[in-house]
């Protein structure tokens, strides 16, 4: 035992040993990771339904026209761009949403080529960090970007 300055002898009552017990069990107890779930990144029916929804294949032959043509469609329907990255085939996009004009509405639209005649595009909306599933936005932009295509190829 130790002595304080005064000549009292300073003990650790049973009732402080058991709380600092239970203390430190819990926090050991607190820093277990959690269980990794085993269908984490296994897609569902409603991912690969929407994936179908956000992708089109055109016939396109030059990559960059089709950049291009992204570029511009995601122009005309008001986004302003934020990042286009050429080797990667992604123009990221944003824009103030109607009515309100605080909601925002972000995109993504990345192009590959699928064949050396073929090139596909894909695009991911979300609008006020919400993933967008309704088929008539992805209808919307492909059919601007048909345009743009068109308009780009003459």
């Amino acid at each position: 035992m130790r002595s304080n300055h005064k000549g009292r002898s300073m003990r650790c009552t049973p009732w402080v040993s058991g709380c600092l017990l239970i203390a430190a069990c819990l926090l050991v107890s607190g820093c277990q990771a959690p269980e990794t779930p085993k269908d984490l990144l296994v897609p569902t029916e409603a991912q690969l339904k929407l994936r179908n929804i956000q992708t089109r294949t055109f016939d396109v032959t030059d990559r960059n026209l089709a950049i291009r043509a992204v570029i511009s469609s995601l122009q005309d329907l008001g986004f302003i761009i934020e990042r286009a990255n050429d080797s990667l085939g992604l123009v990221t996009a944003a824009r103030f949403a109607e009515p309100n004009y605080y909601d925002v509405v972000s995109i993504t639209v990345t192009v590959r080529q699928q064949t050396p005649e073929r090139l596909t595009v894909r695009v991911n909306a979300i609008y006020n960090n919400k993933p967008l599933d309704d088929p008539k936005v992805y209808q919307n932009f492909f059919a601007a970007l048909e345009r743009s295509i068109f308009l780009a190829k003459e």
